[in-house]
């Protein structure tokens, strides 16, 4: 899976419960509350204060956020900076007022959303201007950085750049062991200018968390979810052991089929070489079909190759309507042109599922304003993401480079997901303008994506009718592996590294070590040559630089089986939970978009039994989901020794 959205991870996450709607004392001109006024005003005004000014700030921080995204350079990062300063100086005046109803009698709804108020940012601002002010022009200008990075082999008239998107098609398409090792070492040089920088912001970071009360940020992040931080870090580690030996044997079949095809170099310590998993971070093992399919011969899952054939159709036609004598840069518009209706055809497609659900078609105004493919004139952010620019929920946008290949089409139904969960809460005060957590929202999507079987997609016209029998069930069920079990231990690492940055216990001169420590305790990954502390490896996924919490990825990867499950019940869908495609249902639609709607104005668990009839969350279904490829796995792995020595990462100058 790439790596999928975080919208406003800058700033405050609407994950808050709107209290009441009383009315609140009359503003002077300038907006403001005289010391009179805040002093007369109740919980439920200050809350339905905060509601009104949230409604009436957003549009102009989203906007600067979005131009710094796909417009980078100076200008629009300043822009951002300070758009993001204003955001974050508003939401500390929130946090500072709110403190005078500490130990003051209240409605429990009340109480919730003054208390989620100190919880709603993943960048909690410092009290001091001069630091705020310093954390967002450090979080602008890190963010452009990654945007506009860039890897050149060579110099002067031979310069040989390229920029994430190109060295991701090496990963993905070329299965030559340098050329795999050159892009995945160039991209993870471009991060290490980043590491100074990084410091000094989780020191900012650290610094508003404990302004807030805690004792570090990631504490700060780990008690968003209806339960104490500790309970949170239980949680997950609880989840992560139910899934791990499905992972593990996954990895030891990956091993042995990347050990067959590079002899002496498929493996590192019993790991698998960072470089060679078809994906810059290792997150997702979809681009391996080729070595990794069980059964090549009993049916094509080939669905890159199909949207890469479509696409050259679309040009073909863009082609012939065209003059066959004009220049080269008439053809290269020519393919762009292509591309972007191609890119928008994967879209409607995507679209058309959702809709299949009885959910509304998308606003006129998305197919305007969202970024389909990458721009020539200038550096965008690629990382694909989701974005509701107002508080109406009829500004909605995505904003993604999108190519014909697999991982990009099922990132555009991932996206949808977040779209949908905005449309739905849309109509919802701003402070009800969430997910039930942050896992929800990531699961949205990926539910939709489980129900993309095989007979979906010969629906749609990207596979050929799959041959009956086992060998195309196990084919199919290491298609999905591939993704979604892959993903997991990944989910997990990230925070589990930065919480460890934030409580001190990895300092600046340990980042890279601890990092692949990490790496090579969940996710059994190593790298090929020694990665030493000049590099900042963690630098090269968006979402360290970024800002954006990663548990919620984790989280997602269980809950939507769980939503996948109840939504196939919801169906009348009675067979193996594998099998299932609730596409076109109304009954699953309905019961799926009625939990959208509620938003955040709820706590999760509630939302979650609304759905699931359990409060819980739980991995037995992606066990229950992948049952038979783990059978299967345990039979190919019979004899071999699985698992792998999480040992310290080498270290030490990198190898030419």
């Amino acid at each position: 899976m790439t790596t999928r959205h975080a919208l406003l991870a800058l700033a405050v996450t609407a994950s808050l419960t709107l209290a009441a709607c009383s009315r609140a004392p009359e503003q002077p001109a300038d907006g403001r509350l005289s010391q009179a006024e805040l002093d007369k005003e109740t919980a439920d005004e200050f809350v339905a204060r905060v509601n009104r000014e949230l409604a009436e700030l957003t549009p102009e921080f989203t906007a600067s956020q979005w131009i710094s995204s796909t417009y980078i350079n100076d200008d629009s990062q300043l822009l951002a900076a300070k758009g993001n300063e204003r955001f974050l100086a508003q939401t500390k005046a929130w946090v500072e007022q709110a403190r005078r109803f500490e130990g003051k009698e209240m409605s429990p709804e009340t109480q919730r959303a003054i208390n989620l108020l100190r919880l709603g940012t993943a960048m909690p601002p410092p009290r001091d201007p001069a630091k705020l002010s310093e954390l967002t022009r450090l979080a602008s200008k890190m963010e452009g950085a990654y945007g506009s990075g860039t890897y050149c082999r060579t110099e002067g008239d031979a310069k040989d750049c390229r920029q994430l998107g190109a060295l991701e098609d090496v990963l993905r398409d070329n299965r030559d062991y340098d050329a795999q090792l050159d892009a995945w070492q160039g991209w993870h040089g471009v991060a290490a200018p980043m590491r100074a920088d990084y410091t000094r912001f989780m020191e900012l970071v650290n610094d508003g968390a404990r302004d807030l009360g805690f004792a570090d940020a990631g504490e700060l992040w780990r008690a968003g979810y209806d339960m104490t931080p500790a309970e949170l870090s239980a949680e997950t580690d609880r989840l992560w052991t139910q899934v791990e030996p499905l992972y593990e044997q996954l990895h030891c079949y990956a091993r042995t089929r990347l050990e067959a095809q590079y002899p002496g170099r498929g493996s590192v310590n019993g790991m698998l070489p960072a470089h060679l998993m078809g994906n810059m971070w290792q997150q997702d093992w979809s681009n391996l079909w080729t070595t990794l399919a069980p059964y090549p011969q009993a049916g094509k899952l080939d669905i890159s190759g199909a949207l890469e054939r479509q696409y050259q159709v679309t040009l073909n036609d863009h082609l012939v309507r065209e003059n066959a004598l004009i220049d080269t840069d008439q053809r290269v518009e020519v393919a762009r042109s292509a591309q972007a209706e191609h890119a928008r055809e994967m879209t409607r497609r995507a679209e058309e599922f959702y809709t299949s659900l009885g959910m509304p078609a998308l606003p006129e105004s998305y197919w305007a304003k969202t970024q389909f493919i990458k721009p020539r004139d200038r550096d965008v952010v690629c990382h694909a993401s989701a974005w509701p620019m107002d508080t109406t929920g009829t500004d909605v946008r995505t904003k993604m480079c999108i190519k014909p290949n697999e991982e990009d089409f099922t990132t555009i139904y991932h996206e949808l997901g977040h779209v949908y969960y905005y449309l739905a809460y849309g109509t919802q005060p701003p402070l009800f303008q969430g997910g039930a957590h942050d896992g929800f929202h990531e699961a949205i999507g990926d539910t939709i994506v489980l129900a993309m079987t095989p007979g979906y997609l010969q629906s749609i016209g990207l596979v050929d009718a799959q041959q009956a029998g086992q060998e195309s069930l196990i084919n199919a069920q290491m298609r999905m592996a591939l993704s979604k079990v892959a993903f997991l231990p990944f989910g997990l690492m990230i925070d589990r590294w930065r919480w460890g940055v934030f409580d001190g216990s990895i300092t600046p001169d340990n980042y890279n070590t601890a990092w692949w420590e990490l790496k090579a305790k969940y996710q059994g990954v190593a790298p090929a040559t020694a990665r030493g502390e000049e590099f900042f490896d963690a630098g090269a996924k968006y979402h360290v630089p970024g800002n954006t919490p990663y548990t919620r990825y984790f989280l997602s990867h269980v809950l939507q089986f769980q939503f996948y499950k109840a939504l196939c019940d919801a169906s009348g869908y009675q067979g193996a939970l594998y099998d299932c495609s609730f596409h076109g249902n109304k009954a699953a639609g309905e019961k799926f978009w009625s939990m959208l709607s509620k938003g955040s104005s709820q706590p999760w668990q509630q939302t979650m039994k609304e759905l699931t009839g359990t409060e819980k969350m739980d991995a037995s279904a992606v066990l229950e989901y992948f049952s038979p490829l783990q059978e299967w796995l345990v039979q190919q792995n019979e004899g071999k020794t699985c698992g792998w020595e999480a040992a310290r990462a080498p270290q030490g100058p990198a190898q030419p």
